[in-house]
């Protein structure tokens, strides 16, 4: 994801229509930018569980499987997400952490990472805090990312015979 690339006027659309927020997004110095703007009482906020389930499944090449023995939603045989926390937690891959940082700064009620995840390019989404158009978008561009990877190649259980490296020559 490259929001912290994108031009002055589309930052504006998606602060605005996405997030709902009632001041248009201004470049202030760091230390003005700690403060977090302030989001309409009105706007629609949360995706359940079976609404993200589906939009990671809704998207070419998706498929359920597991990594690290948990279950997940890999792509081309990488990580793309998982659930965790009973279900109430995305966690999903991004490009690099200085995306899950903009995102962070964006919306922090909804992304954030735990100590486990500092030094991974990975956010944790909050679902019942993110909007829905927003969580479509970064999804998207994590797919995006994960699907230009090469494809893994399979493990030594998947290989014929499963035992090993072939003999040298």
């Amino acid at each position: 994801m490259r929001l912290h690339r994108l031009s002055g006027e589309i930052r504006e659309v998606l602060h605005n229509a996405v997030l709902g927020l009632e001041e248009p997004l201004k470049r202030t110095p760091l230390r003005a930018a700690s403060r977090s703007p302030k989001v309409k009482k009105n706007h629609q906020r949360g995706v359940a569980l079976q609404a993200a389930r589906q939009l990671l499944l809704d998207l070419p090449n998706v498929i359920e499987g597991r990594s690290y023995g948990m279950p997940s939603f890999l792509l081309n045989g990488h990580f793309l997400a998982r659930f965790r926390d009973e279900d109430t937690v995305l966690v999903l891959q991004l490009a690099t952490i200085g995306e899950r940082e903009v995102l962070m700064k964006l919306d922090p009620g909804a992304f954030f990472y735990t100590e486990h995840y500092r030094n991974y390019p990975a956010v944790l989404v909050r679902l019942a805090e993110v909007a829905a158009p927003l969580l479509t978008d970064v999804v998207t561009e994590s797919w995006r990312h994960v699907g230009a990877l090469p494809p893994r190649r399979p493990s030594k259980r998947a290989t014929k015979g499963g035992k090993g490296r072939p003999p040298r020559r």
